[in-house]
């Protein structure tokens, strides 16, 4: 984290961390994001299908009950997927350290707000469930300031058995990404709960690429990318993707994506990483700063 005179720097209690994240846990699982529920209603009103608007509508007076009412909008209430950007003047002070703050904010708030525990503790040969929704998966990162920003990003199976990578050679270019993108959302069909949001992520290694994918889905929906050749890219993916005529639910219709969202990061010379990772409709997450 680096040096810095202790006057300079800020102390944050790992109670405070953890106390957060609790309260996250309940804001993530009732609470769509209002610009995935603007988008949502958007695509409600531009689709020509009728079954596919009674589906949007449904969705729409979904999020209504369950932020009125305070449940979760699904019930997978997902894999808690966290990620933490932590300000070098920041000293964590307590009895824990930052990850284990976080996953006892996790196992607190699974627990307070009755929310499903959906994780187990070996995935092949022992399925036992952890009865506390942990481990979260945390993604930490180092940034300047004196603040903790802290994104949770509730994750459901659905839609993370349907994320793909592929070692792409560079001289595959951008139709080789576009075209596997593509096919990767047209595959998952209905699986994912369509309409879904779509984070591609390009570069890095293997790991790295799918973990920027699965940050591109925290962009704002209405949010382009910065550079106009990925934000063209952008474009054309998700046009592909609305011709496929999968549609809500995947029972048909113009509206399978709500947004298609592309993240980079530098890569080897030989490599052309590519990953995608898929949110349904109920694009959940939420964040504070500490």
């Amino acid at each position: 984290m680096g040096h810095f005179p202790k006057n300079n720097m800020r102390d944050i209690c790992c109670k405070n961390i953890t106390d957060a994240v609790e309260k996250m846990c309940a804001d993530a699982a009732y609470n769509l994001p209002k610009d995935v529920y603007d988008a949502i209603k958007e695509a409600q009103i531009g689709e020509s299908s009728n079954l596919a608007k009674s589906i949007l509508l449904q969705c729409l007076k979904n999020a209504d009950i369950a932020k009125t009412e305070e449940k979760p909008i699904c019930q997978d209430t997902g894999f808690a997927v966290v990620f933490v950007e932590i300000g070098k003047n920041v000293r964590i002070v307590g009895e824990n350290d930052v990850e284990e703050a976080i996953q006892k904010g996790v196992r607190n708030g699974y627990d307070k707000y009755y929310l499903r525990k959906s994780i187990v503790q070996d995935p092949l040969f022992d399925r036992k469930n952890t009865n506390d929704n942990t481990p979260a998966i945390i993604h930490l990162s180092f940034v300047e300031g004196e603040n903790i920003k802290i994104v949770l990003a509730p994750k459901g199976g659905g839609s993370e058995n349907v994320s793909a990578l592929k070692m792409l050679k560079p001289s595959d270019g951008e139709e080789g990404v576009i075209d596997f993108v593509v096919k990767t959302v047209i595959a998952a069909g209905g699986n994912p709960c369509p309409p879904v949001i779509v984070g591609v992520g390009i570069g890095g290694d293997a790991e790295k690429c799918l973990e920027i994918a699965k940050k591109a889905l925290l962009r704002p929906v209405k949010e382009s990318h910065p550079i106009s050749f990925y934000r063209e890219m952008e474009k054309k993916i998700l046009a592909k993707i609305n011709e496929s005529g999968i549609g809500a639910q995947g029972l048909g219709g113009k509206i399978t994506a709500l947004a298609v969202h592309i993240e980079t990061f530098a890569t080897h010379i030989a490599c052309l990483p590519v990953g995608v990772a898929i949110n349904c409709h109920a694009a959940r997450h939420c964040e504070i700063v500490l």
